[in-house]
């Protein structure tokens, strides 16, 4: 039997140049190589497969190939085609795709993002179906590296600093009210703002506490939250039919402009940063930078 480990890419490119060819300067010729290498190599494969090949032509320069020879042409050439599709680069046609794609994301870039992301994907993905599920943290690790996740979403805290990471948006905190609220719609300062009710968004810890409180407990201050949810989503309607005012990042609350009055908090916040988060060995899989590229899009990110 023939040894697998003596056959080499350039054997086999060899192989069929001679049998292309039919001729060693003119197949040397074809793989850029000395006439004298093409004959080295010949020679080699006439080791391994225990038989000349290739024999001189009697009526003509060249060279004839033996039966074995051609009995290999079609392995040959099957063997050169496989390599060279296993050497194409992978293509994503996202147009035809029927493929879901799964993010894990909390509420508030879900409502930042969802539509626009949605709406985008629809007009140029038809096919594509997105699926948005919350973050398990303590899951995600495996779930980006066996792919049942493509992308995560969320701020830095928390996120493995393997994972490769690319800013969707920096956002500020603003402070909602309904329309027509009973106080007016001038600026609040931080007298009136503490002593006005509110509701707080916590998903964790001390649900009527939120990183507001601790920032107004560093000034020496206290509001009043009088109601808490877990749910960003349940926040905006709530403050709209209400007169409870809510803290929320900027860029959720004005896709409820129509319903809510929306002005900047008395104290200083610190903004935060929405980042997209995928296993590095997916930075190079079409399909996953493709879907990167969308929410960059969806985001006002230029790719």
């Amino acid at each position: 039997m023939t040894p697998f480990a003596d056959i080499d890419m350039d054997l086999m490119l060899t192989l069929d140049a001679l049998l292309k060819d039919q001729n060693i300067t003119h197949a040397a010729t074809r793989l850029g190589i000395s006439q004298p290498a093409m004959s080295a190599r010949l020679a080699r494969l006439r080791t391994i497969f225990g038989e000349p090949l290739f024999i001189p032509s009697p009526h003509g320069r060249g060279v004839l190939p033996t039966p074995r020879a051609e009995s290999l042409r079609p392995q040959v050439a099957s063997v050169l085609q496989g390599i060279s599709t296993m050497l194409e680069p992978m293509n994503f046609d996202a147009q035809s795709s029927s493929r879901t794609f799964v993010i894990a994301l909390h509420e508030n870039p879900a409502l930042m993002l969802g539509a626009d992301l949605f709406n985008q994907l629809a007009a140029v993905a038809p096919g594509i179906r997105l699926r948005f599920a919350l973050p398990e943290m303590s899951r995600l690790p495996g779930q980006l590296e066996n792919d049942d996740v493509d992308i995560y979403i969320g701020v830095n805290a928390g996120a493995h600093d393997a994972w490769i990471r690319r800013k969707l948006f920096d956002d500020e905190f603003a402070t909602a009210q309904r329309k027509d609220h009973p106080r007016g719609s001038n600026p609040l300062d931080l007298e009136s703002y503490c002593a006005l009710p509110h509701l707080v968004v916590s998903a964790q810890g001390d649900p009527f506490t939120g990183f507001v409180d601790q920032t107004l407990a560093g000034l020496g201050h206290q509001r009043s939250v009088v109601m808490s949810t877990q749910s960003y989503a349940m926040a905006p309607p709530i403050v709209a039919g209400t007169d409870l005012l809510c803290t929320l990042p900027r860029r959720m609350l004005q896709r409820f402009a129509q319903t809510l009055d929306i002005f900047t908090p008395p104290l200083a916040l610190q903004p935060i940063a929405i980042s997209m988060f995928w296993h590095p060995k997916n930075n190079h899989d079409p399909a996953n930078a493709w879907l990167r590229a969308q929410l960059l899009n969806a985001a006002g990110v230029q790719p």
